[in-house]
């Protein structure tokens, strides 16, 4: 009988630090066995204005709950003409994949210049 894989959840981390140079990014720890999702789904929450009452008749707060879809860049770029690709990221505000490598280099250089001085 084959084994039935489980589905695995990823579980979105944030660094934690006492002293200054921790990373504001979350990351996720992916299992050796297991792939990065190709797209994440989260939930937004917000307090509303309006309350409710609770079990024992207590004003509680109400939540709104928006689900939103995050999807894996890399799987994109794979799958979608350049043109298209670059459509998406600069829907999402960032630069072409064009633009974007020449801003990086510039910055590389400008690195390579600064420690050469």
């Amino acid at each position: 009988m084959a084994e039935e894989k489980k589905n695995w959840i990823p579980e979105i981390m944030y660094e934690e630090s006492s002293g200054e140079g921790s990373s504001n990014l979350p990351f996720i720890q992916v299992p050796q066995d297991e792939e990065m999702p190709k797209l994440l789904f989260m939930f937004e929450s917000r307090q509303t204005d309006d309350v409710e009452p609770g079990p024992e008749g207590e004003e509680l707060p109400v939540f709104e709950w928006d689900l939103h879809q995050y999807a894996n860049m890399a799987v994109l770029k794979e799958a979608l003409r350049p043109e298209l690709f670059d459509e998406v990221r600069v829907s999402l505000g960032l630069q072409t994949m064009a633009e974007a490598v020449s801003a990086g280099q510039q910055i590389s250089q400008n690195v390579r210049n600064t420690l050469e001085d």
